[in-house]
């Protein structure tokens, strides 16, 4: 396979025979490396082949909210738990909240008395 060229802004672009000649390939390459591709036909820019991840970031962008919640989690060294230790701690939280529940004091209304 040819290696295909870069342009200035480091996407690769091949021609549209190349591409289709080396489609599996080139599909696992896109897959596998995380950039995009630039397909051509005569010398001009036709279509683009995007991985999967590229496009959804693209498609639906990361509300600021979770890209906060995403920095915070890789400061706190949270964002590599498996989901049974994230159920785990949920328990554990929900558990200390039914225990504190069942500490405080009843408050008593009393009626007024006419």
């Amino acid at each position: 396979m040819a290696i295909p060229k870069a342009t200035t802004n480091g996407r690769l672009v091949v021609s549209a025979l190349h591409a289709r000649a080396n489609f599996g390939q080139i599909l696992r390459s896109v897959e596998k490396d995380g950039r995009g591709l630039v397909i051509e036909k005569r010398g001009r820019p036709r279509a683009i082949l995007l991985s999967i991840r590229d496009y959804v970031r693209l498609a639906a962008p990361e509300p600021e909210i979770l890209r906060t919640i995403g920095e915070e989690s890789k400061r706190n060294g949270t964002d590599s738990l498996t989901s049974s230790q994230i159920d785990q701690i949920i328990k554990r939280a929900r558990d200390g909240e039914e225990r504190a529940i069942k500490r405080r004091p009843r408050k008593t209304i009393r009626k007024p008395t006419r």
